[in-house]
């Protein structure tokens, strides 16, 4: 917890959304442990997920391109889109989504939880609660990249009626295959990107008719595009993975 604090000082780290750590696994490939810029552990990070996919490939931890992740979430199947050795971009199979309000978990009498109206400050927001291994509250909003979900994140992440907080998505909707998203992470603040999130935002958009369920959906965020595929069978993302530095870090 020390370690991820310090590895994600904005001006004496190396300035991270967190540290993951990838480990030996007796059920996976590789198991992963990640943590939050404020020491806290999370159970599931889809975008820490293809990383960890793309690290292992090219540093040659595994030849395989489709890998088995364990998480506190479950087990993860990545499957990695290589190019001359590279990979470019890696599918997430992420499971189905949890619905239940006791499971995610919130405090609603609603299942699922659609339109859950919570008061925060001045504002009341129609909450979509779905947990894709960490818990996640969706609401949809107008003109989303000028929204201040800061102000309304902070608090909507230790609001009582999520025993366990909650990752806060904002998101617009462009059209019936594209949304724009902000996050608010619990124990991070706002993130350019959260697979997770992502996920959440997409069944969210399906739940409430606004996007068609087993159709790709585009997600755009700070950090880029994510593209979400809700079934049935569950929800799988699809990303890129780009390296942008190497280095050795003294703590």
């Amino acid at each position: 917890e020390k370690l991820a604090i310090a590895m994600s000082g904005r001006h004496f780290g190396v300035g991270s959304d967190g540290l993951v750590l990838i480990m030996p696994s007796e059920a996976a490939d590789f198991r992963m442990r990640m943590f939050n810029l404020d020491g806290s552990e999370g159970k599931m990070c889809g975008n820490a997920s293809r990383c960890v996919g793309k690290y292992g490939y090219e540093r040659g931890l595994t030849e395989k391109t489709t890998v088995a992740l364990e998480t506190l979430g479950g087990i993860k199947i990545l499957q990695l889109h290589v190019k001359d050795g590279i990979v470019e971009s890696v599918t997430v199979d992420m499971g189905e989504p949890v619905l239940e309000a006791a499971e995610i978990p919130v405090l609603s009498d609603k299942h699922p939880v659609i339109g859950e109206t919570v008061e925060i400050l001045d504002r009341k927001f129609d909450f979509t609660c779905v947990s894709m291994g960490n818990p996640h509250a969706v609401t949809f909003v107008e003109n989303v990249m000028e929204y201040p979900i800061e102000k309304y994140g902070r608090v909507s992440d230790f609001h009582p009626i999520f025993p366990d907080r909650v990752n806060t998505e904002f998101v617009e909707i462009v059209d019936d295959s594209h949304v724009k998203m902000r996050v608010w992470e619990r124990g991070s603040g706002e993130t350019v990107a959260c697979g997770t999130g992502a996920c959440a935002s997409a069944v969210a958009a399906c739940l409430n008719g606004y996007c068609k369920k087993g159709e790709d959906i585009t997600v755009k965020l700070r950090g880029g595009d994510l593209v979400i595929n809700y079934t049935d069978d569950g929800v799988q993302m699809t990303g890129s993975a780009d390296t942008v530095f190497t280095g050795v870090v003294e703590i």
